[in-house]
């Protein structure tokens, strides 16, 4: 529990008590993957609704804390109460949250990016989550993230960036009942600051704010309503902390929050803020309709050169989200930036954010390509999770299709959008389905402790044979990019799950079931036709060389360096007949 003036800081923040969500009726679990080949003759598409609500399941199947809170309680039936006294070692209560990944760190930077995705998508989207029955659950989902975010954010300038300890949590491959501690929790400051971490969550702070504000954001990407959550009392709490770090983020000195805190180690490394604090700026703009943000939005967007940038959207890279956001604002509210002496730009940010979507639909990437299997592939940002970039693309064009210049252009943002999602969802050269569960063709062994069901951290890929529990709903890291697949658990490259790579699948899923009565493509793929390839695959978590094993690759080396050691040993023992062999021949010339 918290104490003394901590408790107090947290109050005035609006420190969230009581999880009051809404009640889903009727409940979901997840159906059988044997279910995936039935073709839907439903209004609106079944087969859509269950990829929605296994994405979300999956959330529920990553918490932390104690389980049977929120109206819901716990619908995952073999996951268990773990690491309930965390944050004790500074004062404060960081229980609860999720782990981010395969292993057991809570993480705030990548959490940022989820719960912007998250909401963005409720925002836009909201009838689908409506008539799939699953608002509850996307309510559910967002405030057990909002509400460790608010938690974790106990005063002004201290948000804490990471519990758990990579070189402790990175040794133990277990389930949820033998976590080992100590379990260490790590805040910046305004003595260890954090630019990018403190605005990021300002931007998923702001953009749920938005969302529980229960208004139409009435762009022409989003002619439908918000999922009906509205909660004003949320909203406000939600908002204050927004602008709280905010401001903190603007007025304490700038750095990034990886340098700040060595112990984030290689697990989520940031590489600058400016992109941060310009969608920063822009979701509170949004939620505030206070002009100040757009013009420090504006000016951040100028100062750190963001103009015809082409990275991907993702945890360290929020720059493709302020071009969307620019447009969809001249649009929803053109009285925003011509309150702020800016032209109310439609044509312009238009142009912005298609110059980014037209070099991935027409191959223009100066850093990216399609695979030969049809994938979305950038070079450094694809070669550890390969679906997460293309799925997050997929959802920026999906929506921002209605606002696009000519309806060729929607079209083409759409038909390229569709053909990512199926790519994840079957129509690859391996015929796998890479969410978890959810068909006979899916990944059987992510890389998860949580479900695996084994202990032994020297053989994760056999022990046991079979993973414990089933995932539902996770997206795997996806194939490399020859379009392979192996469903190895030790390969955390390819199998392992993510908060964030599940980020736009609600999204991508609501889009369909307000857009399309198409099944999903894994309804047309045979169960049984994926089968592991031969060799080995070439990754970060297995590597090789044309075959060679890392072993043998070391020998050779070795081999090789002992080779000129004996070398140079016999030309310095025979030195002496050397050197008078070169002054006889220099004579004899």
């Amino acid at each position: 529990m918290m104490k003394g003036a901590a408790l107090v800081l947290a109050l005035s923040l609006g420190l969230p008590g009581t999880r009051a969500q809404l009640t889903p009726s009727p409940t979901y679990s997840p159906p059988s993957a044997t279910q995936a080949t039935v073709t839907s003759t439903a209004t609106p598409n079944a087969q859509w609704e269950t990829v929605m609500g296994n994405s979300l399941w999956f959330y529920d199947a990553q918490r932390s804390g104690n389980l049977d809170q929120g109206t819901y309680g716990n619908r995952v039936s073999w996951r268990n109460n773990s690491c309930t006294t965390d944050g004790s070692d500074w004062g404060v209560d960081l229980s609860g949250g999720w782990y981010d990944a395969g292993d057991y760190i809570k993480a705030t930077f990548p959490l940022g990016f989820t719960l912007f995705a998250l909401a963005w998508g409720g925002l836009s989207y909201g009838p689908a989550y409506d008539t799939a029955a699953q608002t509850a659950y996307l309510d559910g989902t967002l405030r057990w993230g909002f509400d460790w975010l608010m938690r974790a954010h106990p005063s002004d300038d201290q948000l804490f960036v990471q519990v758990g300890s990579l070189d402790v949590d990175q040794a133990y491959w277990g389930g949820d009942l033998g976590i080992p501690g100590p379990r260490t929790a790590y805040p910046v400051n305004a003595s260890a600051p954090g630019t990018d971490v403190w605005a990021s969550t300002a931007a998923a702070f702001a953009i749920g704010a938005l969302l529980y504000q229960g208004v139409n954001w009435n762009t022409s990407s989003s002619s439908h309503a918000p999922a009906s959550l509205a909660n004003q009392t949320y909203a406000g709490q939600l908002l204050k902390h927004a602008e709280t770090l905010y401001n903190v983020a603007n007025t304490t000195t700038q750095a990034i929050y990886s340098n700040s805190v060595p112990a984030i180690g290689q697990a989520y490394t940031s590489s600058g803020f400016g992109d941060d604090l310009t969608v920063a700026g822009l979701a509170l703009a949004a939620a505030t309709n206070n002009s100040a943000y757009y013009v420090d939005a504006y000016t951040n967007y100028q100062k750190y050169a963001l103009s015809g940038k082409q990275s991907v959207w993702n945890w360290d890279s929020r720059t493709p989200a302020a071009f969307l956001l620019f447009a969809e604002i001249s649009t929803a509210r053109p009285g925003l930036p011509a309150g702020a002496g800016l032209e109310a730009n439609v044509s312009g940010w238009q142009k912005e954010s298609e110059a980014y979507l037209d070099a991935i639909v027409n191959s223009h990437l100066q850093n990216g390509f399609m695979t030969n299997g049809g994938l979305l592939y950038y070079n450094g940002d694809s070669d550890e999770a390969s679906l997460n970039p293309a799925l997050a693309a997929a959802a920026l064009l999906n929506r921002y299709a209605p606002l696009a210049s000519s309806t060729d252009k929607a079209s083409s943002y759409n038909n390229y959008a569709q053909s990512q999602l199926s790519y994840a969802l079957g129509d690859n050269p391996m015929s796998s389905v890479y969410m978890v569960g959810q068909h006979p063709n899916s990944p059987q062994n992510p890389h998860s402790g949580l479900a695996a069901g084994g202990s032994n951290i020297n053989n994760i890929r056999t022990d046991p044979e079979t993973e414990a529990y089933v995932l539902y709903g996770a997206l795997v890291g996806g194939p490399l990019k020859t379009d392979k697949f192996w469903d190895w658990r030790d390969d955390w490259v390819q199998c392992e799950v993510a908060l964030d790579y599940n980020a736009n699948l609600p999204a991508l899923a609501a889009w369909q079931l307000l857009n399309s009565s198409s099944d999903p493509y894994y309804v047309q793929v045979q169960g049984g036709t994926y089968s592991i390839p031969k060799g080995e695959p070439c990754d970060a978590a297995l590597s090789c060389r044309s075959g060679v094993s890392k072993g043998a690759i070391a020998g050779a080396v070795v081999g090789v360096v002992l080779g000129l050691l004996v070398i140079l040993g016999l030309l310095w023992w025979q030195r002496d007949r050397i050197r008078r062999w070169r002054r006889s021949s220099k004579f004899a010339q």
